[in-house]
């Protein structure tokens, strides 16, 4: 058998076992860390400075300076990859077969929390500007991570379903808005501080609430409640307490249902499964049954809706700040950038098209931010206009900026071209966040439909609303066409359960608008107004008239790092 013979090849230019050199590493860009999220994020920090204060000001721009210097820091970024890379887990029996129902969170996730926690983010009832201060430092610090806002928002938004009984509100409301985060389940009194969340949603209804099935059976000790039923969504499932709705004889029912009793024992709270999500995967959502679970009337008996309403208006705005937060992010990342990436002979940046894709995006948070500081402005001023104007304002602005999130995410991402697809350039998990806010605490059309609610039911309302628009009548015919427009609107009934996602939108973009030409500059103002109001803007990002001034728009946007 012949041996087939191989010609030797001649000796390669280097020596086995030295890495090739076949390129070097240009035109990457610098990782956006190091920076003070806060500081750099001009629109906040003017509407920090225009709702806070005097007296209180410095104080608040302290807290926060603290705050977005930890939150643009490379530990920060790294404790929201490992919490997302390493998801919670349930644990339902220890090793002996015993019922624990625990969740498992990995050591990030709880450095994440305890640091909101000790900079007040469930602390806002109480407070000077409180409310004001906090919506800022939940917007600076869930650019971190976005996930363990979900027990902040619910925690404290409890506070006010928990006033309407007073001994409840003074056992828990202190360990409520504590500064101290502590870890594990026991006794509410020998902790520091707890964390509070809830449960709603039944599998048989979703958003209508008045169908639950979970049944609550009065027991002989005052406000005492045995429970028995299924929620299908419990947020927060590792939280001490949690505000839910029932059965009672007298009709659907807000409870507080405690993890731990008070001598001790665990109450009965048999998680059945954590949910797989699309994003908020650091977050622990859970299916949860009741199996003669005691817990203590909230509120009147039949009027649970009435009673826990304000926690839902409550973590509503929070929805509005989240998705104000997230599209900061991805947009100051995609600014970043575009000012360090180089193509066809010049920074991305100073491209005409690319320009106006970056403004088109930053006009679209700068709106968000905008109306979502004025919305916790209207919190701390609690006076009766100001809470008529939110009962319109805060499901309009919930509805739009929740769903405009999505898509400036999606648009800021490919700004990053590839780059942006890959999950080492944290775009992806920003996209799978994006469409939360507009799902959870009512999705669009439940928004809609309260909007239209309100309108039919409390007049007092829509005019608080055109008092606020009409501050800035006048000022802009774009703008005063927009309201001429929506009243047309408005004095057309027939069909108007059809029409109240078009009603809807209108509302928010002629709120964003008249707030934008009061205090935003002036070429930001025109550009919304042109592009939002007045028709000249496309169906994408990146169709704002060539005319503008668009690169002060994009350098308002910028975020510096040190």
């Amino acid at each position: 058998m012949a041996v087939r013979v191989f010609p030797l090849l001649p000796a390669p230019p280097y020596r086995i076992g030295m890495a090739a050199t076949t390129h070097t590493v240009t035109n990457q860009v610098p990782p956006l860390v190091g920076h003070d999220v806060f500081a750099t994020d001009r629109v906040l920090s003017e509407a920090v400075e225009r709702h806070v204060e005097p007296g209180v000001l410095p104080v608040a721009l302290e807290e926060l300076g603290e705050l977005g210097r930890a939150a643009g820091s490379a530990q920060a970024q790294e404790w929201g990859v490992q919490a997302n890379a390493h998801p919670p887990v349930l644990l339902t029996h220890d090793r002996y077969g015993h019922r624990v129902d625990e969740v498992e969170f990995h050591p990030a996730w709880h450095r994440l929390l305890g640091h909101a926690v000790s900079a007040g983010l469930t602390d806002a009832w109480g407070r000077p500007a409180g409310h004001v201060r906090r919506a800022a430092g939940f917007l600076v610090w869930s650019q971190a991570e976005a996930g363990h806002g979900c027990p902040l928002s619910m925690t404290h938004a409890a506070v006010p379903a928990l006033r309407t009984d007073p001994a409840l509100a003074a056992a828990w409301e202190p360990l409520l808005t504590s500064h101290t985060y502590v870890e594990g389940l026991r006794n509410p009194s020998e902790k520091a501080g707890v964390l509070l969340g809830m449960g709603m949603t039944e599998k048989q209804g979703g958003s209508d609430v008045r169908s639950n099935t979970t049944r609550a059976e009065p027991l002989s000790g005052e406000g005492a409640y045995l429970l028995t039923g299924h929620k299908w969504f419990c947020s927060a499932p590792m939280s001490d307490g949690f505000l839910v709705l029932a059965q009672a004889p007298g009709g659907l029912s807000c409870f507080l249902l405690p993890r731990v009793l008070p001598d001790g024992a665990r109450n009965v709270f048999l998680i059945q499964r954590l949910k797989d999500k699309l994003g908020n995967r650091s977050n622990a959502s859970a299916e949860v049954e009741f199996d003669g679970t005691w817990a203590r009337l909230v509120g009147e008996e039949g009027r649970g809706v009435r009673t826990i309403i304000e926690m839902v208006a409550a973590t509503r705005l929070d929805c509005v700040v989240g998705s104000a937060a997230l599209m900061r992010q991805a947009v100051a990342r995609a600014v970043h950038h575009c000012t360090y990436r180089s193509a066809f002979g010049g920074q991305l940046i100073d491209k005409p098209l690319m320009r106006n894709v970056l403004a088109d995006l930053a006009l679209e948070s700068e709106a968000a931010t905008v109306l979502a500081m004025r919305l916790a402005a209207a919190y701390d001023a609690d006076t009766e206009a100001e809470r008529a104007f939110l009962r319109l304002a805060l499901p309009a602005a919930k509805f739009w900026v929740t769903k405009r999130c999505t898509a400036v995410v999606g648009e800021a991402l490919e700004c990053l071209g590839g780059n942006g697809y890959v999950e080492e350039s944290g775009m992806p998990r920003l996209l799978r966040e994006a469409p939360l806010n507009s799902i959870w605490e009512g999705s669009g059309n439940v928004q809609a439909l309260d909007v239209l609610r309100v309108l039919q039911r409390e007049p007092q309302a829509l005019d608080a609303f055109l008092r606020e628009v009409g501050q800035a009548r006048g000022a802009d015919h774009r703008l005063d066409a927009a309201i001429k427009g929506l009243l047309t609107e408005l004095a057309d009934l027939d069909g108007i359960e059809g029409r109240a996602r078009r009603l809807v939108e209108r509302f928010a973009l002629v709120l964003q608008g008249a707030l934008l030409v009061r205090w935003a500059p002036p070429v930001v103002a025109d550009a919304f107004c042109a592009a939002r109001l007045g028709g000249d803007g496309g169906a994408v990002f990146g169709t704002l008239p060539h005319s503008l001034d668009l690169a002060s728009v994009v350098a308002r946007a910028r975020p510096s790092v040190a």
